[in-house]
């Protein structure tokens, strides 16, 4: 025993022969908590984005209309587990005195808000469906809800991810859902809503939580960084929300372990160093250069990216992400406003919306999705993602199909990179520089100019004007201009009385449109440049095309069952009827008519079927 006693401990009191007791250690520290659980929220009015349910909820709680099942579905981290608790604080709201009510006015906590929230009350059971998902789980889930809650209100079961239930399990748990006790309530949360039986949904209130936007959860991580002392740029906690996809928890674990990588201010240069990301006006460039068709450029920048650490298929996305941007300022022209996107995107990208056509976004669009899907199979992704570039670039001075077949139709000259060459000119001539001008035969790259000129290579001369002799002609200049209601009404209602040019006089069918005629002429105009006179006369006219079409085919039909080889098979298999008549010499006709971009009869020299001096196709005989 020692002599000396500590100053600390010369008071405390102890027994003879012992020394005194020792002073008490200091207290431990608070462990850390990660951002998703220290601003967790703890009442409805805590929630971000899910105002429709919240909205719900409160008038059902101010009505005493609560159900005895709700059903919370959504993606990870929007807060199923969170407003499943939530919901069992507002059914079980007790204040000091022991009053209340059910409610969702939980600003102020009551008897048992604390022990719910943190998950350790007594009669709030908390299950997770993927370890607990058999009959014998639910068997004992039955028993129990029998008894009477402890101290609560309510007795709430939170089962979480329910979808991973075993059928068997669903059907126990059927009778019991339907009809539980006065004292118990169910709460199921899931992001597989889809493999929740109906039979289970049917018995529930369902609430789809949505993804959060990304402009409110820029506010939201913006007043966790000002609760926290932490600054950060707007950009990078833009760059944050993006990348979370519209999950908050999500975005808070990100926004965690960029304060921790910053180890100060939090800029976007480390957003993107932390997650791979590519440089916003480096894809801008990127896409530049590809819609360009400068290859060398993109090549170039998509390897510089790659060495500061961008993740090709993180590039290829962010690229696919600006062409939607680009797609949808220019279909939308007020999503410019969007708080979420950069400066660069809002100037740059309302740029290429005026100057790009949705046929060549929508190509692009295609490609990139393809090339995505490349590129996470391969084994050198960077490589992949190069290649994906050269198809893009190759493309984009290429004419869309149905300018290409214009182009054939008109005679305007050859294809861009028709002649098997990968550089779109004839000859194999190389592409020139962007921004350059285009000879005769090349196409012109989509942004090579500020005002691009139609991507058909300059005409000789002036393309004759169409020949409009006969309604046939008429039908078929409005297949050519894609007028796919004025033809079908042209093919169905009209009954030809005089035709000539100049001048068309019909009679309509029962129901026809009053207007055809206006718009006929009006269309005509457009189409050849002269006027014409359309008039609905009451003179009877002759067959619509339709009905023509309808008698060719019945001839046809009556043609081949005349026929001796058709005969013997209809007469060798009862039942058995013709449903189609096919020439061989019509098929061969209107393929090299689609090929040439030929419209009209194929047959040759309109001809009708003759089955003497052709084989019939059988292949239209139905047994």
């Amino acid at each position: 025993m020692t002599d000396t006693i500590d100053a600390a401990t010369a008071d405390e009191p102890g027994f003879a022969g012992f020394a005194p007791a020792p002073a008490p250690a200091a207290a431990a520290p608070t462990p850390y908590r990660v951002l998703a659980r220290k601003y967790r929220p703890a009442h409805f009015g805590d929630l971000i984005g899910q105002d429709a349910m919240v909205r719900t909820l409160t008038n059902a709680f101010a009505a005493g209309r609560i159900p005895q099942a709700w059903m919370l579905t959504g993606v990870r981290g929007v807060g199923k587990t969170t407003t499943a608790r939530i919901l069992a604080r507002a059914l079980n709201y007790q204040t000091a005195d022991g009053g209340g009510a059910p409610t969702t006015d939980l600003r102020e906590f009551g008897l048992h808000c604390r022990d719910i929230i943190e998950g350790r009350h007594i009669d709030v059971m908390e299950l997770d469906a993927a370890s607990n998902n058999g009959v014998e789980n639910v068997r004992q889930l039955i028993e129990g809800i029998q008894y009477a809650p402890v101290s609560g209100r309510y007795k709430v079961y939170i089962v979480d991810e329910v979808h991973m239930m075993s059928t068997a399990a669903f059907n126990a748990l059927l009778k019991t859902l339907e009809e539980p006790p006065a004292h118990a309530k169910f709460i199921f949360a899931t992001t597989e809503i889809r493999k929740v039986p109906i039979t289970v949904l049917s018995r529930c209130q369902r609430f789809d939580l949505r993804r959060v936007e990304s402009d409110v959860l820029v506010n939201h991580l913006s007043g966790i960084c000002r609760t926290e002392s932490v600054e950060a740029e707007a950009e990078a906690l833009a760059a944050i929300a993006r990348a979370a996809e519209g999950s908050v928890r999500d975005s808070l674990s990100i926004l965690d372990q960029a304060i921790a990588h910053a180890a100060g201010r939090i800029t976007l240069d480390d957003i993107r160093s932390m997650l791979g990301l590519a440089d916003r006006a480096r894809v801008i460039d990127l896409f530049e250069a590809v819609m360009k068709g400068d290859i060398a450029s993109a090549l170039g920048e998509l390897r510089a990216q790659y060495d500061a650490g961008a993740d090709p298929v993180v590039v290829l996305n962010d690229l696919a992400e600006f062409t939607h941007l680009v797609t949808r300022l220019k279909l939308v022209p007020e999503a410019v406003k969007d708080a979420t996107l950069a400066q660069a995107e809002r100037v740059r990208g309302g740029d290429f919306a005026q100057r790009l056509s949705i046929r060549v976004l929508a190509r692009t669009w295609q490609m990139l999705l393809k090339g995505i899907s490349e590129v996470k199979q391969a084994d050198r992704p960077v490589m992949a993602a190069e290649m994906v570039l050269v198809r893009l670039a190759h493309a984009a001075d290429l004419p869309t199909p149905d300018e290409a077949l214009k182009m054939l139709r008109d005679g305007a000259g050859a294809v861009p990179g028709a002649n098997g060459q990968g550089n779109g000119h004839a000859g194999g001539a190389p592409r020139p520089p962007s921004g350059g001008g285009n000879t005769a035969l090349a196409a012109r790259p989509v942004l090579a100019s500020a005002n691009p000129a139609p991507l058909a290579a300059p005409r000789a001369a002036a393309a004759p004007q169409a020949i409009v002799a006969s309604i046939e002609d008429v039908v078929a200049l409005a297949s050519q201009h894609r007028e796919i209601t004025l033809k079908i009404a042209l093919e169905r209602d009209v009954r030809p009385v005089r035709f000539e040019p100049g001048r068309i006089e019909f009679s309509l069918v029962e129901g026809a449109s009053r207007t055809l005629a206006q718009d006929l002429s009006r269309k005509l105009k457009e189409w050849t440049g002269q006027t014409w006179m359309v008039a609905v006369v009451n003179a009877e006219g002759g067959a619509t095309m339709r009905e023509q079409a309808a008698a060719a085919k019945d001839r046809r039909e009556s043609d081949a069952a005349a026929h001796p080889a058709v005969k013997a098979v209809l007469e060798r298999f009862p039942g058995a009827r013709i449903v189609d008549v096919r020439d061989p010499r019509a098929v061969e006709a209107a393929e090299n008519a689609a090929m040439s971009g030929a419209e009209g009869d194929y047959l040759p020299d309109g001809e009708e079927p003759l089955f003497d001096d052709a084989e019939p196709d059988f292949d239209g005989i139905d047994f």
